[in-house]
C-alpha cells in the first residue's frame, strides 16, 4: 500500500502532501522535515530507494526523484514494488507535463486542485488505480469541462 506522496522543493517546502493513513498535522510536518533531511544528506550517486523504518515503522520505504527544483517522494510498504513505484512516479510527472506543458513549482502551487485531481486519478486510498498518463489526462480534461 502506498502510505503517502509528497512533492517538495529543493529547500524542503512542501508543495503537495497526501497521506493515505491519518497523520496529525504536527506529525506530518515532522515527517516532511525528517524526509527532507534524509534526502539532502544523500549523495547523488546512491540509489533513490530509502528504508525509513525509523519514521514510519517496519518495512516502509520511500522512493524519490528530483525533477528540476522539485523532489517527488512516494512512501510505501513492502506490498509494493520499488521499481513499480519509481515508474508510477515517472508516469505522474508525465501527466503533469501534459497538463501544464513542462510542469514547474509554480504550476503545482497555483493549480493545486488540478494536481490533486491528477494524483487521485492515479492513486486512491493508497491503491494504484491507473498507470496510463494519457488516460488520466483525458479524464482530468473531462472533469475540467464540468
Amino acid at each position: 500500500m502506498i502510505r503517502g506522496v509528497i512533492v517538495m522543493n529543493d529547500r524542503g517546502k512542501p508543495r503537495l502532501v497526501k497521506f493515505y493513513e491519518f497523520q496529525p498535522a504536527e506529525k506530518q510536518q515532522e515527517l516532511i522535515r525528517s524526509i527532507y533531511r534524509v534526502l539532502c544528506s544523500r549523495a547523488e550517486n546512491v540509489s533513490n530507494f530509502v528504508k525509513v523504518d525509523s519514521l514510519f515503522g517496519p518495512d516502509v520505504r520511500l522512493v524519490y526523484k528530483t525533477y528540476a527544483t522539485l523532489y517527488f517522494v512516494f512512501i510505501f510498504d513492502s506490498s509494493e514494488n520499488e521499481l513499480a513505484m519509481l515508474d508510477l512516479m515517472q508516469v505522474f510527472v508525465e501527466a503533469l507535463d501534459k497538463c501544464f506543458s513542462n510542469v514547474c513549482e509554480i504550476d503545482v502551487v497555483f493549480n493545486f486542485n488540478k494536481v490533486h485531481t491528477i494524483l487521485d486519478e492515479f492513486i486512491l486510498g493508497g491503491q494504484v488505480l491507473e498507470t496510463n498518463s494519457s488516460e488520466v489526462v483525458k479524464t482530468v480534461e473531462e472533469i475540467s469541462k464540468i
